[in-house]
């Protein structure tokens, strides 16, 4: 047998790191178009639960600080609610895409959010480096919330202690940015109005908070590919779709897709350059998102999109 010589091994090395270089040139032109920008991360779905997915998360996350970008994780933790619920005999009950919150409701839903799945995330992160620093929508009165009442069939629906946002401060959010960290806010504000702590539909709050920061990308993940142009009669995701063909749909999704799709709306037309649905049961489907050709899940932008807007496939 011939023992390669140092050039030949030298040459062999070379050429196995090739597809490693390619890839990192390829996310070139999106490392500078995307730097210093803010991007706004709903953490949820599968990726809140399976281990494997929470950990490249937190990697993905991270990536994206120390490629310059300023990333902001919004969440909620409806599987870990309505665990905790069950656990102890309290029932779980969703209308219109949204959880009705009874006050010992709330009561858990501030433990779990804040307790739990913040921590774990938080820690997740700092495994990197000392990034991460947990907050909810009530510090510093970053989110001030008033009662949401659903409408089903045209008709008022009280939802209990479930808030819609009224306003957002993002001085803490900011000085966090500046000061190099990642900031993981859990979707609970307090009202100016009664006093009451409520529970904020974490899409909804991560697309105010996009649009108060002016962020440049909102990012959902979900338990889907993405918006689906029929469904369930076809399984073909849409890739890109502007603010008003976006509304146009609204009417016929399912209920759980319309507080997501209506978080998207609301940040396209109030400053965000694009919001994006991608498939959280995907590992490391945020960089696939912003730093690959392709591009995953569905894209949403303004009616009159700029230069610097993107199309899939063009990107």
């Amino acid at each position: 047998m011939t023992t390669p010589t140092p050039a030949a091994a030298t040459s062999t090395r070379k050429h196995t790191a090739l597809p490693k270089a390619r890839t990192l040139v390829e996310a070139l032109p999106w490392l500078t178009r995307h730097h210093g920008k803010t991007v706004v991360i709903k953490f949820g779905g599968n990726a809140m639960v399976d281990d494997e997915l929470k950990s490249a998360f937190a990697q993905d996350v991270v990536f994206l600080r120390h490629a310059g970008l300023r990333p902001v994780v919004v969440h909620g933790g409806g599987p870990q609610i309505s665990a905790q619920l069950d656990r102890m005999g309290l029932e779980s009950e969703f209308r219109a895409g949204l959880r009705v919150t009874t006050p010992e409701a709330m009561d858990v839903v501030r433990m779990v959010l804040a307790g739990q799945v913040q921590r774990e995330l938080v820690g997740l992160l700092n495994r990197h480096g000392p990034l991460a620093v947990g907050m909810t929508g009530e510090d510093a009165r970053t989110m001030t919330a008033t009662k949401h009442y659903a409408r089903i069939d045209g008709e008022r629906v009280d939802l209990g202690r479930v808030g819609e946002i009224t306003s957002v401060d993002t001085g803490a959010v900011q000085a966090l940015l500046d000061d190099g960290r990642i900031p993981v806010i859990s979707s609970i504000a307090r009202s100016a109005d009664d006093g009451h702590v409520y529970n904020v539909n974490a899409d909804t709050a991560a697309a105010a908070l996009a649009a108060a920061l002016g962020a440049e990308t909102l990012m959902v993940l979900t338990d889907v590919e993405g918006l689906y142009e029929d469904w369930p009669h076809s399984d073909e995701v849409i890739s890109r779709l502007t603010a008003s063909e976006l509304e146009a749909l609204l009417p016929e999704l399912a209920s759980g897709m319309v507080p997501k799709m209506q978080g998207c709306l609301h940040a396209v037309r109030n400053g965000v350059t694009t919001a994006r649905v991608i498939d959280g049961r995907v590992q490391h489907s945020i960089l696939l998102e912003i730093f690959t050709d392709e591009g995953i899940g569905t894209m949403v932008v303004p009616d009159a999109p700029s230069d610097e807007h993107v199309e899939k496939g063009q990107k």
